[in-house]
């Protein structure tokens, strides 16, 4: 990799950090390339980006960012997942090293906190804002409906 390419790989890394509310920092070492794919495609379903990162680019990247605190994790085969909704890239992130003990998450952050392993597990369960949204409309929904089958079957008695 030429010095040009480092720097525009800088610019790109530093932008996605700046531009991301969490970052999940994973060591990878062992995964396929079809592992590696079949990850990448689980955490784009979820809304999330993930990535394969230089660690000394990437540190230098993570220098006046709120992410700054990351500098440590990076060492070894080093991947990122980065999201702007904070449940989505942990929930794929640990249900995929769930599934494949070669995926181990060894950090994370959000907005100017460092995340241990503990709390992405955490965050992982809890439901995402679609899932929370679905249920916020059922909840909505759900006296009408039963108006409408109290009614409904209220008129079918009268009929009868």
């Amino acid at each position: 990799m030429n010095r040009e390419e480092k720097t525009q790989l800088l610019g790109e890394l530093n932008e996605l950090f700046n531009s991301s509310e969490i970052i999940v920092v994973s060591h990878y070492k062992g995964l396929t390339v079809k592992e590696v794919s079949e990850l990448r495609d689980k955490i784009r379903k979820a809304g999330a980006g993930f990535r394969v990162t230089k660690n000394r680019i990437t540190r230098l990247a993570l220098k006046g960012t709120k992410f700054e605190g990351l500098a440590d994790l990076f060492k070894g085969p080093t991947a990122i997942a980065f999201a702007n909704d904070p449940v989505s890239a942990c929930k794929a992130c640990v249900q995929f090293a769930k599934d494949n003990e070669k995926l181990i998450v060894v950090g994370g952050a959000m907005g100017t906190g460092v995340l241990s392993v503990a709390e992405i597990n955490k965050l992982a369960t809890i439901p995402s804002m679609d899932e929370l949204r679905a249920k916020i409309i059922g909840l909505l929904q759900a006296p009408g409906a039963q108006l409408a089958r109290v009614t409904k079957a209220y008129s079918e008695k009268e009929a009868a």
